[in-house]
This record gives structure tokens, C-alpha cells and sequence, in this order.
């Protein structure tokens, strides 16, 4: 091993173990630009031992492969703020556990975090190196070199098993971080996961035999379940190939009628205000002879104008004048364009609560924070996210909007008021990437297992038995 006055040689990249922790091995970057380390983590569970604050996590030590999953727990030795590399301040959970870099080793500081979107499932940062490590940029792997195979070997005692259910994705973009985690979740829980683009599913309509085809004449195998990731552009046909899937006795992680319902603002709005939720004030009208007292009716200026059709804060314009508004409505109607109208809640600052529900429980919440100029919270266009403690009102708001549409699943948009909750929107295929790096939490797995519990499904024993049809029906087309 290289060294210089006693000081470890390492390159940009090293393959370093946490013994005590159950991590053989875990490739770090080297980074003496940040000063803290930190360890991918999710399922991040703060409890108390002996009076003391502890953490318990999950660790996927193998890039790319989350059927090997670590749990640890430590004690806490510090909560700290820490800057990501998108610039959003987080508050992390420390803990101190002994590293071994080649043939030394020393007990090091490591912030928790959410690191699937990194390339890395460690970062080493300066504080760990003082002292100890020189760097040389242009190398790596000075200590230790690991091929795929060997670094998977080290870990098949905690390797998850490959027995489960078959499960599609049906969605657009594979290479999307939210697809990516749930095709990762579903097969870290032992599942067969498939990813089909919508636009290359078509459908065979026959009372006898119901079929759901693929691009090139293959015809769908047996599946279990699906999981519809319809982005609003596709929303007509993604729901006319998840109803044929129901139709075939399939179930999906939030049916087409309730997809539909939540993507039609208007629709959605009357059945929260049937349920008894407050929302802003909202109007709707289809003549521009209606323009003026659709304005007084939510308060006047500044008001919000939103398309029907928009999405992730597309078409949702600010009207701040009385003329402004006029005109914004008047132009969007002349070209056949149906929107609502709704009161502008000045009070919420630009903020908004982000509430992810999964099966009748809110499991997450993040308080968003619109970027320097806009006027909506958007994690798309700029803004902030850091995790919040929501009250009782408001868990029980987000729960019945849910109800409300159907939803097994949904990110619910609260803002906060001088008259309380309001419930803005509700989105069916919520994004995970924001609100798991907010939160530490393993949110697609939690969409997994509610999938499971909807099938009735439970763990095969340990012996490996299984009914026959899990046994001898392929995912893949037939």
C-alpha cells in the first residue's frame, strides 16, 4: 500500500467497509471539496435506547442493485444542516461508525442521506481524510479493486429473494428517477418487474379472449398487477390500456376511473367540495361574457388562472391586475381553452405542503418553496423542499381527497391559510425523487408493499415453495 509520511494514497474513487455495520464493501468517492461524509440511506427511523436517540436505516451498498439491502442501527451523534448538490439545505441525521481503508482503519462522522440519484453510495468527505489520506485525482482504486461479481458475493447472505409477483410498470420514460425506483423497489422485494411504454401497448377488445399486445405482435403474458405512471399527455389512452388490464382481471396501483377523475381539475374540485374539503375559492365559466363577475367571485385580483389540462405547474398563470386578468382569461377562452379560476391565498408566501398518501395513510410530507420570482412552490422550476410536521387537519385533508377520487396512491397539494387547510390539487402519479431525498424514505418501496397487501399477497416460506401458477407463467411477452 502507497503512502507517504504515514498518510494513505488514495485515488478519486475507493472500495472502503464498515465491518460493524454489516457493509463489506462500499465504493466511496473521494471528494475534499465537501467537508462532511455521507452514507446512502433510506427508511431513516429516529427512536430512543436507554435515553438516548438512535437511528435505524437501510442501506443498498451495491450500486444499481437494491436486492441487497443492509439494516443498521447507531446511535445519534448530532443533527445537521447540510447543503446537497442541488443546493437545498437538509437536515441530516449523524452517526460515527469505524471505516477500514486498506490495511487502516478509524472511526469517522457520516450524515444520512438519500443518495439514489448519485453515482456514488458514499461520499468520503475532507473531515474523515484529515491527517490520514493524501489524494491523487488522477487514480482510483489504489486499496482495493472489486469486480461486480465479487463485490455481489460478498453480500448474497442478505441478497432479497426472486420469488414474486409479476408486475408492469406501464408508463413512458424508463430512464425517469420515479421509474427507476419502483422498477428497483419492486425487484428488491423479490418481484418480477416489467416496463411497458404506453404508446407501444395496444389492446385487443374480445369478450372470450381480452389481450393486452406489445409493439412487434407479442402478446402479454399472465400478470399480476400494474402500476400506471401516466403522464397528462397521455392520459386518454395510458387509462384506456390500464381499464383493458382491469378488465382483464388485473389490478393497478390506482385504477383508470380514479386517474381520470384526479386529472380533470374541475371534475376533481366539485367532488372535494361533495366531501366537505375546503379549497380556494373557484370559478368556471365558458363565455367571456361571464369574465368580470367570475373575477368578483373569487375575490378579484390578484387571482390564479389555471388550464384544466396543466401539470406540474404548466399553464398556472398569476393575474395580478384586474386588467391582467381579463386578459388572461378572455385570450385562453377565445382559443377554446377551458380553466378555472381560483382565489390567490397571499398568506401561503409561495409555499405549499406536498403530502404523499399511499394506501389511506399520508407516509410522507415536504414543505415546497418557490425559487427566486415565481409565485407556486415547483421542485421543476427551481424551488426548495425540506421536510415538515403536518397537523391533524391537515393529514386528515390530504386522506379524504384521496378518498374522495379513489387514490391508492397520490401526492395531495395543501396550502396553508388564515382560515386553515386548503386543499389545492391532487396528483395521481406523484414524483418520488423530490420528496425521497427531502425525506430519506423509501417511498416506492411503501408503494410496493401496498400493491401487495391489495393482492393479498405474503412472502413465500423460506423453503422456497410457491404456488404453481408463480411457478411456470413468464412476465415477458408470449
Amino acid at each position: 500500500m502507497d503512502s507517504v509520511d504515514g498518510k494513505i494514497i488514495v485515488g478519486s474513487e475507493e472500495w472502503c467497509s464498515f465491518p460493524d455495520a454489516g457493509l463489506p464493501a462500499i465504493k466511496a468517492r473521494v471528494d475534499s471539496g465537501a467537508a462532511t461524509s455521507a452514507l446512502h440511506a433510506t427508511n431513516i427511523v429516529p427512536f430512543e435506547r436507554d435515553g438516548r436517540p438512535w437511528v435505524s436505516f437501510e442501506v443498498h451498498p451495491l450500486q444499481g442493485d437494491r436486492a441487497v439491502v443492509v439494516r443498521h442501527e447507531a446511535p445519534v451523534v448530532a443533527r445537521r444542516e447540510v447543503r446537497n448538490t442541488s443546493g437545498v439545505s437538509e437536515n441530516r441525521y449523524v452517526i460515527r461508525e469505524r471505516l477500514v481503508l486498506g490495511e487502516q482503519s478509524w472511526e469517522v462522522e457520516l450524515t444520512l442521506a438519500n443518495r439514489d440519484a448519485m453515482g456514488y453510495r458514499m461520499l468520503l468527505g475532507r473531515q474523515a481524510m484529515v491527517g490520514r489520506i493524501l489524494v491523487d485525482p488522477e487514480g482510483s482504486h489504489h486499496l482495493r479493486s472489486l469486480s461486480a461479481e465479487e463485490s455481489r458475493a460478498l453480500y448474497a447472505h442478505v441478497r432479497k429473494r426472486d420469488d414474486g409477483l409479476r408486475i408492469v410498470l406501464l408508463a413512458s420514460n424508463p430512464d425517469l428517477y420515479s421509474n427507476r425506483r419502483l422498477i428497483e423497489a419492486g425487484e428488491e422485494r423479490g418481484h418480477h418487474m416489467q416496463f411497458l411504454n404506453i404508446r407501444q401497448c395496444y389492446i385487443r377488445l374480445d369478450p372470450r379472449n381480452p389481450e393486452v399486445h406489445y409493439r412487434g405482435g407479442d402478446v402479454l403474458g399472465t400478470v399480476d398487477a400494474v402500476i400506471p405512471r401516466i403522464r397528462p399527455s397521455v392520459t386518454f389512452y395510458g387509462c384506456a390500456v390500464t381499464r383493458q388490464f382491469e378488465s382483464m382481471g388485473v389490478p393497478s396501483l390506482n385504477s383508470a376511473q380514479a386517474i381520470t377523475a384526479s386529472r380533470d381539475k374541475l371534475f376533481a374540485s366539485q367532488e372535494f367540495v361533495r366531501a366537505g374539503l375546503n379549497t380556494p375559492v373557484t370559478g368556471f365559466a365558458d363565455s367571456p361574457l361571464d369574465t368580470v363577475d367570475l373575477i368578483r367571485m373569487v375575490g378579484g385580483a390578484p387571482l390564479i388562472v389555471k388550464l384544466l389540462e396543466g401539470a406540474q405547474g404548466k399553464g398556472v398563470v398569476l393575474a395580478e391586475t384586474q386588467k391582467a386578468a381579463e386578459s388572461v382569461i378572455n385570450a385562453l377562452q377565445s382559443l377554446d381553452a377551458n380553466l378555472l379560476v381560483q382565489e390567490f391565498i397571499k398568506e401561503a408566501g409561495g409555499t405549499d405542503l406536498r403530502c404523499f398518501v399511499v394506501g389511506g395513510k399520508v407516509v410522507a410530507a415536504i414543505e415546497r418553496r418557490a425559487a427566486e420570482g415565481e409565485f407556486r412552490a415547483n421542485l421543476h422550476q427551481g424551488g426548495t423542499a425540506r421536510t415538515v410536521q403536518l397537523d391533524a387537519a391537515e393529514k386528515q385533508m390530504a386522506v379524504k381527497a384521496c378518498k374522495a377520487l379513489g387514490l391508492d396512491v397520490a401526492g395531495v397539494d395543501i396550502l396553508r391559510s388564515h382560515r386553515g387547510p386548503l386543499l389545492l390539487e391532487v396528483n395521481s402519479s406523484p414524483g418520488l425523487e423530490g420528496i425521497e431525498t427531502a425525506t430519506g424514505l423509501d417511498l416506492a418501496g411503501k408503494m410496493i408493499r401496498k400493491l401487495e397487501r391489495k393482492l393479498g399477497w405474503g412472502r413465500p416460506p423460506a423453503d422456497g415453495a410457491m404456488e404453481a401458477r408463480s411457478q411456470s407463467q413468464p412476465l415477458t411477452p408470449a
